[in-house]
């Protein structure tokens, strides 16, 4: 089986190679995928993302990894037109909802150059309402190492440092796995990259829809 990893924004396919080596070693095939916020618009990185997806079908079966922004463009790419879906998607970290700190970075000049228009969408909750939901089995794993109380701008909320935990759900029902990991680097802990196997292989071996997440 063929895994595609998908960085997050500001992010290189550089930060997703220990992930790839864990699951090289489980015995599948890896791919990166890498894209630039600043020189490229969100569209055109989706669509090339959907021609990736369109050359992974045409081999067999493959799953996704993706971390934050990676989850978004993974969910637009595959409605773009139709294809073979992936048979798991496995979301780091992934703002399913507009994150506050993107709403508040978004008036800084750096962040909007920085991002474009990729910015621009996280920061624009009528972008999340529009964005299909996935039609594959996903899992969401969100960290819980982020700073809470009066002075952090989560409050008393659990978050990853960048990302609420209720930010990373797509539907109120969906549970996500919650470890203990920050937003940047959760893609380097040993206990999320064998979370992520574990997540990919349920799926392969009940080789049916199973409950979209788990909570650990």
């Amino acid at each position: 089986m063929n895994v595609l990893l998908i960085h997050g924004l500001g992010r290189t396919p550089l930060s997703l190679m220990g992930l790839e080596g864990h699951l090289r070693r489980t015995g599948w095939k890896t791919e990166l995928f890498g894209y630039a916020a600043f020189a490229e618009s969100y569209d055109q990185i989706a669509h090339r993302l959907h021609q990736r997806f369109q050359s992974l079908a045409e081999e067999g079966t493959y799953a996704v990894v993706a971390h934050s922004l990676g989850g978004l463009l993974t969910r637009s790419a595959l409605a773009i037109a139709s294809i073979p879906t992936p048979h798991h998607i496995v979301m780091l970290g992934t703002p399913n909802q507009s994150p506050r700190l993107a709403r508040h970075a978004w008036k800084v000049p750096f962040f909007q150059w920085f991002s474009r228009d990729c910015g621009a969408n996280l920061a624009n909750p009528d972008f999340f309402a529009d964005l299909p939901h996935p039609l594959s089995p996903y899992t969401i794993i969100a960290g819980t190492s982020g700073p809470r109380g009066a002075w952090s701008p989560f409050g008393h909320e659990v978050n990853d440092g960048i990302v609420a935990l209720d930010e990373t759900r797509i539907t109120e029902g969906d549970r996500p796995i919650q470890l203990p990991v920050n937003h940047t680097f959760m893609m380097y802990s040993p206990v999320v990259q064998e979370t992520v196997v574990q997540a990919i292989q349920t799926n392969l071996v009940q080789d049916t829809p199973a409950p979209n997440l788990i909570e650990v």
